[in-house]
């Protein structure tokens, strides 16, 4: 069987490391396609691959794309022969990057939920609102749509699929924990594009308890995390993608997502809010000029990317899951290490950004293998999860597990 060609949208810093992973593992793909708004931004990233020498003598193929527009999606899609895409752009893109996978047959992967420009914290569960309601067309269509395919959401849905089959008769509660313990030596950045950070934390906290929604408000509920390697970090319940579609396939389980957050970010998010600075609405300066606060907030702050240099320390990422065996109740914590240094003298990005660029490569392998191409619309527990989990293994995301045996690898 031919090898299957593959196209990545977008070339920011998770899109960085997509690349290098896919060129890293170039036997598994055809051709290899890049596509952005700005083509000069795929450019760059190509050629940082040729410098690393791990491209194996292919060629990677650049285009510029408008991928707000479905039907431009799919005409790329054809041009290219791509039979899998890996969109790794903004958030805003989802819904259409996906429809052009529709309308021209070609699988689909993401990485976080999709986020309408014009909205902040829509009602649970978020799935719900705009990919859910198209699996008619995804299976209608004969592909295969993996949602939520990054590290949380993705690898961590992965972590409480692994509870379920291997650990649990059933599972009574996922708390996913997110820790960065890494520094940047800024003053204030984010992680990753600001807009979609911001938003994350501006609306309502909604966790999956008690067999119903939750609501908090941000930072209102925090505790103590004792962690491995990292040590103790304080983390807040968050509102979060991967929540809302575990409390599907987990209705029994409380569901909860835990982020880890500093003094400092928290006083001057709370500042940004408390100024209107952190608004997705537009408003009008004194000279007339309309602006949309948050996007002037994301235009002032250090590109994230722009990060990866200076970065130390490491993150900590993993769901602790209790549940009862044979009528017995335990608990088991799977989680991942990530070290920023590492991750920049590999790909030049990040830890955060190799976290969520890595898991979509080995799951666009997957699909390429034929072991998850499953022709429907699927969330990463919706699949088996150890095939994921030792593919990231090999790919530099190993998985370990803390249980009644103690520290090791899965």
């Amino acid at each position: 069987m031919d090898k299957p060609n593959v196209l990545i949208i977008g070339a920011g810093g998770v899109a960085q490391v997509t690349a290098h992973k896919v060129a890293q593992r170039a036997a598994e793909f055809g051709e290899i396609h890049m596509a952005n708004r700005t083509q000069s931004r795929a450019d760059a990233i190509v050629d940082s691959i040729r410098e690393k020498g791990t491209a194996a003598g292919r060629t990677i193929t650049t285009h510029a794309l408008d991928a707000m527009d479905s039907a431009a999606v799919a005409e790329l899609i054809r041009k290219t022969g791509a039979r899998i895409v890996i969109n790794v752009g903004s958030a805003f893109i989802n819904k259409t990057v996906l429809r052009g996978c529709i309308e021209a047959g070609a699988a689909y992967i993401d990485t976080a939920i999709h986020e309408d420009p014009d909205k902040i914290c829509e009602a649970p569960p978020w799935y719900g609102n705009h990919e859910w309601p198209m699996r008619g067309d995804v299976e209608a269509a004969g592909i295969t749509a993996i949602l939520g395919a990054g590290f949380d959401p993705g690898v961590v849905n992965a972590y409480a699929r692994l509870a379920e089959d291997e650990y649990f008769d059933e599972i009574t509660s996922i708390d996913i924990v997110d820790i960065n313990a890494g520094s940047h030596g800024r003053w204030f950045a984010t992680n990753f594009d600001p807009e979609i950070n911001f938003r994350e934390f501006t609306g309502t906290v909604y966790s999956w308890q008690g067999g119903e929604w939750r609501e908090n408000e941000m930072f209102e509920v925090g505790r103590e995390w004792d962690l491995p390697v990292v040590g103790k970090q304080t983390a807040y319940l968050s509102g979060h993608d991967e929540v809302h579609s575990l409390s599907v396939r987990y209705p029994q389980s409380d569901v909860r997502f835990w982020m880890g957050f500093g003094p400092h970010y928290i006083n001057v998010f709370t500042v940004l809010k408390n100024l209107g600075l952190l608004s997705e609405q537009p408003v009008k300066t004194a000279e007339g000029l309309e602006v949309v606060p948050l996007k002037v907030v994301k235009a002032v702050l250090p590109d994230p990317a722009s990060l990866a240099p200076d970065y130390t320390g490491k993150t900590c990422i993993g769901d602790l899951v209790k549940g009862t065996r044979d009528g017995k109740p335990g608990e088991v914590f799977i989680y991942n290490v990530a070290d920023h240094r590492e991750a920049y003298d590999e790909v030049g990005s990040q830890g955060i950004s190799f976290t969520a660029g890595v898991p979509p490569v080995a799951a666009a392998i997957l699909i390429a293998r034929g072991d998850w191409d499953v022709k429907r619309m699927v969330n990463v527990e919706d699949l088996p999860a150890r095939p994921f989990l030792e593919l990231l293994g090999e790919m530099g995301l190993p998985t370990r597990v803390i249980d009644a045996d103690g520290d090791r690898p899965i």
